[in-house]
């Protein structure tokens, strides 16, 4: 659509060029973003690509000029609507911020008022904007909640923040945007706290409102999936600049620069697999913004730098001869063999054979009793039901990913393995012991040992005022490993090899230590002692792309090495293909399907996973996916829906005779081969199920079509 978009319109909506932001600190200049251009034309969506400190959100900061006290734009400019932005009056940009220019930031209650209806957050737009009455306001916010497609809109603008759950708080937002009509909508990470069903419905939504308004829009991202399903051009940024730009088409499948090449490879695409196409990480690490090197920021981490070459000027965007718009800001791009793997990258891996079970879950039941309150008006308790009937195992080396959105109790599950919690009933075995019952405190050294958990967020593990090699002797020490200091010493380093750490990061303290290199602390001290099962609750999601792939990999490297049982707790699909052996979906308490990866990846599918697996964005232009886009919230565990659990949301609903669904829960239906779906549907519906992800013509990505 766009390409006659941009021809039609003479003028851009927004031009950077050559843009350049410093932050003035105490320690003098810190540049953030050096000669940064891009065009966005009337209608058009552009995706800004990069990792965590590249610069992203701070060009869109300038944009909206709010780069605190101590940013400044120091070079180039930013024209809108074809007018200097640094000519402007502060009154012209305050009539412009918020009415022309909109933006959604990542957390949506920090742009919700806590103590103000949502209604009169909404109003607030067009009468200040617009000057409009308090009746016009209502009407207008009123029917943008139900653009939005918000649940019963009346009721969603009589409520607070805090009653609506995280997808409909970012509605509201993308609403309150919208109200004032703007030009130009920026939207900072806007899906990265949402869940991936919830996300799919906004990616949907803002799509379609694009259109519906011509709103151009610049969305700010790290997931390459989500920039290809909702922008029609990408810029990708590197270290404070961009390094490579052009269509979507362009940029996915003929890549003109190393680091885009290396996103790339870091991110499990269909086709990937961990034993014979492993995932390449990007060696090193970002440089900070005063050390970065001569000539091109990415030469020290890029296997086709040239000494004398790519280090002797600063490198210019360079144009791809052959396509319109594309750039890439790298001397070599015509010279390197752009389907060549780096070197190292050919490693295969034999199988694992998974070994005797070490855990085994039984009808495993944990239920909390939430008090009653006299000041709300409830005397009695409720229960809550965490978990319901949980029963699966897990074999030695073998990889069990547990998947599902937030609430779904695959983290009450986490505690319970590690007697966080005790559980409600049912068993939990490790090895031929009991351990359901038996809270932390009441658990030997060796249960202790033997189940070790590596946690979502690095950065809350880690003792800041403590050396990194003393809280490894420290865990050590708890888990009675060596004889004596020197044992545990030796013991400590070599667990620092084991995570491919240098030895002199005993010394460091954890806050000289990046998210990736402090995940990798964690991963060390769950294996010091000799663990036999590892619960990793979303162990990458916290971490950069690049950073992603070499903790996974490790992971699978200690794991062959040590026979490890894991438990992969996770809500993205494309780690969970990539990486586990078996998979087990849990909705609200209950787990819907468990069978093996194959099997959960081709149909016949739970409706719900069927869901889930549309709901993956997938950064590869051969891939065709049905979009399934699921209605409603996911209900709470306080008041559960009777029957299935999924019946609020199911789109087969209809094909069970009578009101099956809404009155039992449906009996587990085995499907060979240890394929289980829990599910009311007759043989038929699952026999007519088609593959949700299927691969089309063209695409870079030498893929084969699954089963």
């Amino acid at each position: 659509m766009n390409e006659t978009v941009r021809n039609a319109a003479a003028e851009p909506i927004i031009e950077i060029e050559n843009l350049s932001i410093s932050f003035f600190t105490r320690r003098g200049e810190i540049p953030a973003v050096m000669d940064f251009s891009c065009t966005v034309m009337p209608g058009e969506a552009m995706g800004i690509v990069g990792e965590s400190g590249c610069g992203k959100s701070t060009v869109s900061l300038g944009i909206m000029r709010d780069l605190s006290n101590i940013g400044k734009i120091v070079g180039g400019r930013i024209k809108f609507q074809g007018k200097d932005m640094g000519d402007m009056s502060d009154e012209e940009l305050r009539s412009i911020r918020g009415n022309k220019i909109a933006m959604i930031y990542q957390e949506p209650m920090a742009s919700l008022n806590p103590a103000m209806k949502v209604g009169q957050q909404l109003m607030e737009v067009p009468m200040i904007h617009d000057k409009v009455s308090k009746e016009e306001a209502y009407t207008r916010a009123l029917e943008m909640v139900r653009s939005v497609k918000l649940p019963d809109p009346e009721r969603m603008m009589r409520s607070f923040p805090h009653q609506l759950s995280g997808g409909q708080q970012q509605r509201i937002v993308i609403a309150m945007a919208l109200l004032s009509k703007p030009a130009l909508l920026l939207l900072d990470e806007p899906t990265t706290a949402l869940d991936v069903t919830v996300e799919a419905g906004i990616v949907q939504l803002v799509k379609g409102l694009g259109k519906q308004f011509g709103t151009s829009m610049i969305f700010v991202s790290h997931n390459l999936g989500l920039i290809l399903e909702t922008c029609d051009r990408i810029t990708v940024m590197y270290s404070g600049e961009a390094v490579e730009t052009g269509s979507i088409k362009d940029v996915f499948d003929r890549m003109r620069h190393p680091y885009t090449q290396g996103l790339f490879r870091s991110i499990p695409l269909p086709g990937a697999d961990k034993n014979s196409r492993p995932l390449v990480a990007i060696p090193g690490q970002l440089p900070l913004p005063h050390q970065r090197p001569k000539g091109c920021n990415f030469g020290p981490r890029c296997h086709h730098f040239v000494e004398g070459l790519c280090n002797a000027d600063e490198i210019p965007m360079i144009p791809v001869a052959g396509h319109a718009g594309h750039f890439s800001r790298c001397v070599r791009f015509n010279e390197i063999d752009w389907a060549a793997m780096p070197p190292g990258a050919e490693k295969k891996h034999e199988p694992v054979k998974p070994g005797a079970p070490v855990l085994k879950i039984d009808d495993l039941r944990k239920y909390y009793r939430v008090g009653g309150s006299e000041v709300f008006g409830s005397s009695e308790g409720r229960v809550v039901k965490a978990n319901e009937t949980i029963s699966f195992e897990a074999r030695e080396s073998e990889t069990v990913a547990i998947v599902g959105e937030s609430g779904c109790g695959k983290s009450t599950l986490a505690k319970v393995l590690l007697g966080l919690e005790t559980a409600s009933s049912g068993k939990v075995l490790l090895g031929n012991k009991e351990i359901q019952s038996t809270g932390i405190e009441g658990r030997d050294v060796g249960t202790v040992s033997a189940i070790q958990m590596v946690f979502q967020n690095p950065f809350d593990t880690l003792n800041p005022s403590h050396s990194v090699g003393s809280q490894i002797i420290r865990t050590l020490e708890k888990f009675k490993i060596g004889k004596t200091a020197g044992d545990r010493k030796q013991r400590m380093l070599e667990l620092l090899d084991l995570v491919k750490l240098p030895r002199a990061f005993a010394e460091r303290m954890p806050r000289q230590l990046s998210g990736g290199q402090k995940q990798r602390i964690g991963v060390a001290r769950a294996f010091a002692g000799q663990a036999r099962v590892v619960v990793a609750d979303e162990p990458v999601s916290a971490l950069d792309v690049s950073v992603q792939a070499a903790v996974t990999e490790l992971l699978m490297d200690i794991q062959r090495k040590s026979k490890t049982t894991m438990l992969f707790i996770s809500h993205d699909l494309s780690v969970v293909r990539y990486i586990a052996d078996r998979v087990v979906v849990m909705y609200l308490g209950h787990i819907v399907e468990q069978g093996t990866t194959d099997q959960i990846f081709s149909p016949p599918y739970h409706p719900y996973t069927e869901a889930l697996l549309s709901a993956i964005p997938i950064a590869d232009t051969s891939v065709v996916k049905k979009h399934i886009v699921l209605e409603g919230d996911i209900p709470s565990a306080m008041n559960p829906p009777t029957g299935c659990p999924f019946q609020t949301r199911c789109r087969y609903k209809s094909q069970v005779p009578g009101n099956l669904c809404e009155t039992q829960v449906p009996p587990v239906r085995e499907l060979g081969g240890g394929h289980q779906i829990k599910c009311h549907l007759p043989p038929s519906a699952f026999d007519a199920m088609e593959p949700v992800i299927s691969l089309g013509k063209g695409g870079a990505h030498d893929v084969t079509p699954e089963g």
